[in-house]
């Protein structure tokens, strides 16, 4: 027996999620080099080595977050449900659709009121974070909309909201429905603050990092981060994965071009 069947990890599952992850590091390329925050002509090493590189060092931290996300989450009951039941057979058109809706509903929802706190309450003090990302060319904010839902979630809500969770309940040994919500509740908490201080270096190539900045930081993918928690947490990591595209779409693409 091998070690996915030992763990009861969905070996076809961790594949697509792996290849998915890859895929989507990959796709962030052209607009982080847009932006100042890859600079090919400073790389030590040839371009296509460089790939390679990064390639590998997203399999090794992808597959590390992807099989305890999943080993871990059999045991506090978290997963990716609707990819489950597509792997094993099972229908999945009834269950697809509401997921796909209260997805991206709070998606949009999500990202219009960002670029709104963003450009109103924020920017009254320190030029908004979104006005930056004008300068990388449309396709460019499409493709790495890609990284956000894919390798965010993946490393955020199935790795280490789901860990915190299991720690929580392997310190404390209960079981009931009130620890449960109190366990997903701080674990949403950490993720999300944890989320936005994540932002901060690519912030600071655009600007000074101050208090202030820090604070926008923390509120702005606060937010994000515990709408993205909540539907990990009650409807599974696709509904996070399609809530947090639909946030990029609107925040990264649409309004900014928009405005």
């Amino acid at each position: 027996m091998g070690i996915f069947e030992r763990a009861c990890v969905n070996r076809k599952l961790f594949l697509i999620l792996l290849l998915a992850c890859i895929l989507a590091n990959i796709a962030s390329l052209p607009y982080a080099s847009s932006l100042g925050l890859l600079r090919l002509e400073e790389l030590p090493i040839p371009f296509p080595i460089a790939i390679l590189v990064l390639i590998i060092q997203t399999a090794i931290f992808s597959t590390i977050a992807i099989f305890f996300g999943l080993f871990l989450g059999k045991k506090v009951g978290l997963g990716a449900p609707i990819m489950e039941d597509w792997l094993q057979k099972e229908s999945t058109g009834k269950n697809l659709w509401p997921i796909l809706k209260i997805s991206i509903v709070l998606g949009v929802l999500v990202g219009v009121s960002l670029f709104v706190l963003d450009r109103s309450a924020f920017g009254h003090f320190i030029e908004p974070v979104t006005a930056f990302q004008e300068k990388a060319p449309l396709w460019q904010r499409i493709l790495v909309s890609f990284y956000g839902g894919i390798g965010e979630e993946v490393f955020l809500r199935l790795f280490i909201m789901t860990l915190i969770i299991w720690i929580m309940q392997r310190l404390l040994r209960r079981k009931d429905s009130k620890f449960e919500a109190l366990a997903a509740w701080s674990s949403i908490i950490i993720v999300s603050v944890v989320f936005g201080l994540g932002h901060l270096p690519m912030t600071s190539t655009f600007t000074t990092i101050t208090p202030l900045v820090v604070i926008r930081a923390i509120v702005l993918n606060g937010i994000a981060g515990i709408v993205f928690g909540w539907l990990y947490w009650k409807k599974g990591l696709e509904a996070a994965i399609i809530s947090h595209f639909s946030t990029d779409i609107v925040l990264h693409v649409i309004l900014p071009s928009l405005y």
